[in-house]
């Protein structure tokens, strides 16, 4: 729970669950469609062929992604991992393309996960 959520002051513009709900099956039919073709029906099963195929970013993106890699200590897996979370975001949002926002979000769970579980 938020710590918002405690004291009951809900941000206005905070997304209702069904809303989320909403956009969680968009997102899951967008991947499942894309992907059934290839044999599998989500973006966390791609291997990394599949990823070069469907998580392809702009030049903003790489350069952005290149200095996370370098600043974090990155692996080549854990970029192939950034670009699946990347695509997932994109279908959240609904959108055909991966943007340097959606990198730059999946940059951040990233650097999260390694503060706070390794």
């Amino acid at each position: 729970m938020k710590f918002c959520e405690l004291i009951g002051d809900t941000p206005p513009d905070a997304e209702d669950s069904k809303a989320i709900r909403h956009r969680v099956i968009r997102s899951r039919t967008r991947q499942s469609e894309r992907l059934t073709a290839d044999g599998i029906f989500s973006n966390a099963a791609m291997s990394p062929r599949l990823i070069r195929k469907y998580c392809r970013i702009d030049s903003e993106s790489e350069a952005m992604l290149e200095r996370a890699m370098a600043r974090l200590g990155l692996s080549a897996r854990a970029y192939d991992r950034i670009l699946k979370v990347s695509r997932t975001i994109a279908d959240l949002d609904d959108s055909d393309a991966i943007s340097s926002a959606h990198v730059s979000e999946a940059v951040h769970y990233r650097s999260l996960d390694r503060t706070y579980w390794t």
